[in-house]
């Protein structure tokens, strides 16, 4: 019987969720829940109703997992909890200060319902978070290192954009080479903000915007620019569209330790992750952990999970057998 899947939430993400189910074939959709009217939201899969998340309780016992495809700024913190008081539901929040939060509020609603609820989904948090606590108890003796990009920070676009003057505008995060080398050397360095990461922005001004102000404004934004070398493009909207219209993203996860009775052996261990597109990849990522989300609530385990807390094997679609002949 294949895993009955609803997508809450058509964005980026949610198509991606809808392309990604097409790849596994234990897995169907059964419903996209929108709060747009649902006659103006066009799907790619045949035959399957776009709901009006109003109705979204009218499918309770008919959805395995909901795949709640919501910001973590303010949909999240507010979708998960109600819908996992309904169903078994996964999430990709990622505002990483506030995860014990969002765990303890989920945590409640998805055992008052009886319910699972996965939440972090995606490569961060997510598979570099696995990768982080693989790292530290491989070499105890040793320091986590996170680079991210080179990628579209869309969080730091929307902020751009938010600036008066500005039409459109896309940020990449770019990992400063002579700081991943040093890690790469083991030669453990402490690293500020500043000597990790470069942010490059290229910005669509409206006409007769005073440009300099716009400039100034960005590099001096606190929690976005003001801690980072900040490079400023301005460029016209058709060479945005031509050259920056994808959502690329990545980076590296990296432990270095050491082993020995005089900690004389030196190790390294890199993740790395190059991604065409962040929304699709995540929605992948997210697709294998709705599977062991479904596998988890039939064995009767209720409350909030993480990607900590699942086997590996759970993942996947094949047999227990096929995976320790395979992939062992």
């Amino acid at each position: 019987m294949k895993i009955r899947v609803g997508i809450y939430g058509y964005g980026n993400l949610g198509r991606g969720v809808e392309n990604a189910l097409k790849q596994n074939q234990d897995m169907e959709l059964v419903a996209v829940f929108t709060r747009r009217p649902p006659e103006t939201l066009k799907i790619f899969t045949a035959g399957v109703p776009v709901v009006s998340a109003a109705s979204v309780l009218d499918y309770v016992g008919r959805i395995d997992v909901m795949v709640i495809c919501g910001g973590s700024a303010t949909d999240l913190p507010e979708q998960t909890p109600y819908l996992a008081r309904y169903f078994s539901v996964i999430d990709s929040f990622d505002t990483h200060a506030k995860i014990p939060e969002h765990y303890a509020k989920v945590d409640a609603a998805a055992k008052e319902g009886g319910n699972t609820a996965m939440i972090s989904v995606g490569w961060d948090p997510g598979m570099f978070s696995l990768n982080r606590l693989l790292g530290e108890a491989v070499l105890p003796d040793g320091k986590d290192y996170t680079f991210w990009g080179r990628g579209v920070s869309q969080g730091h676009s929307d902020a751009i954009r938010r600036i008066e003057g500005v039409a459109d505008a896309k940020q990449y995060t770019i990992p400063i080479d002579s700081a991943l080398e040093a890690v790469r050397r083991g030669e453990n360095p402490q690293l500020t903000a500043r000597e990790k990461h470069l942010r490059e922005c290229f910005v669509v001004a409206k006409e007769g915007a005073d440009k300099e102000r716009i400039e100034r404004e960005i590099k001096e934004m606190p929690n976005y620019f003001a801690d980072y070398d900040t490079i400023v493009h301005f460029i016209d909207a058709e060479e945005l569209a031509r050259d920056h219209s994808g959502i690329p993203h990545g980076g590296f996860v990296i432990r270095s330790g050491r082993t020995g009775a005089e900690l004389e052996h030196s190790h390294i261990i890199e993740y790395r992750l190059k991604l065409d597109s962040n929304p699709e990849f995540t929605a992948s990522v997210i697709v294998a952990y709705a599977r062991a989300t479904c596998r988890m609530k039939r064995e009767g385990m209720v409350g909030c999970k993480t990607v900590f807390d699942v086997p590996p094997a759970y993942l996947s679609p094949r047999s227990y057998g096929e995976i320790i002949s395979t992939l062992l």
